[in-house]
């Protein structure tokens, strides 16, 4: 450990698209790397590039753990509050597509 260093590592976002109707974000997750709590303001897809295992620790504290799978892809509806962190040996790396709202007729 060094005295420099952060106690927690930041998963890094590399922001693929971002347009009227989606934002497409690779998420890179180094070993123990999380994105900080957050909550998600759209309706989202999750697509894992590879394998890993993530703890999700909810508003509550509530602490659970997934297993990600290659290609083995999940939604969820806007309001989930979470933190992610990688709890497994090697990095691991998921692509996240937000579908925006359409905007409302006149």
């Amino acid at each position: 450990m060094c005295d420099h260093c952060p106690d927690t590592a930041t998963a890094q976002p590399v922001q693929h698209i971002d347009n009227d109707q989606v934002r497409v974000t690779e998420w890179r997750f180094p070993v123990g790397a999380e994105t900080g709590f957050h909550r998600h303001e759209m309706d989202y897809t999750i697509v894992p590039l590879n394998p890993g295992r993530m703890e999700l620790t909810g508003p509550d504290g509530t602490i659970t753990h997934t297993e990600l799978t290659p290609g083995v892809s999940y939604f969820r509806k806007a309001g989930v509050e979470h933190n992610v962190k990688n709890i497994g040996d090697a990095a691991f790396a998921f692509v996240e597509v937000e579908l925006k709202p359409a905007p409302e007729a006149s």
